[in-house]
């Protein structure tokens, strides 16, 4: 799938999936409070920052990368109610705005730093979802760089992940 046609559209549709998803095969994620599945979100960010800082050359590693942050986003941006068909505006330059690791740390960290922020009764959810929309574009900007297929590569991914519930049976997997 083209970047150039991701629609509106497609993002709701992602984010629909993206929950269903959740309920049938994270279930021990899904159980959490909202504000512990966003710290719990919040640690997934920082793994791929870090992934990301000692394999930036590897293309294996991003497009792994690139998808569980896709998927962890779709995931965070459900919790946070933000309608990405609505909130995301795909930047017309379509480049990292720092770099390809600057980029993911600056919305791991600025995500991780709303999460803290709930633990002291502060101001949280306009920085989640502004760190949420960046890593978005993050993610974008990684595909069109490299001609990642998002969709194929999800499609793959959520069924690894559901081959992983073995006690759920075949004909209930989704």
């Amino acid at each position: 799938m083209s970047l150039d046609v991701i629609k509106p559209e497609t993002l709701l549709r992602w984010q629909q999936q993206q929950f269903q998803h959740d309920r049938r095969n994270h279930t021990d994620i899904i159980c959490l409070s909202r504000m512990d599945r966003l710290k719990h979100y919040g640690l997934h960010y920082a793994k791929y920052a870090g992934r990301v800082a000692l394999h930036p050359k590897d293309l294996s590693v991003l497009s792994r990368t690139l998808v569980d942050a896709l998927l962890v986003m779709l995931s965070a941006a459900n919790v946070l109610s933000q309608r990405l068909d609505r909130d995301f505006q795909m930047r017309a330059d379509a480049k990292f705005v720092y770099g390809l690791l600057e980029d993911i740390a600056d919305a791991s960290g600025r995500f991780c730093d709303a999460c803290e922020k709930i633990d002291h009764f502060e101001e949280f959810l306009a920085i989640a979802k502004q760190a949420n929309l960046d890593m978005l574009q993050w993610i974008f900007v990684l595909a069109a760089e490299h001609k990642f297929d998002l969709e194929a590569l999800v499609l793959v991914r959520r069924q690894q992940l559901t081959e992983r519930q073995f006690l759920i049976p075949a004909d209930q997997q989704g």
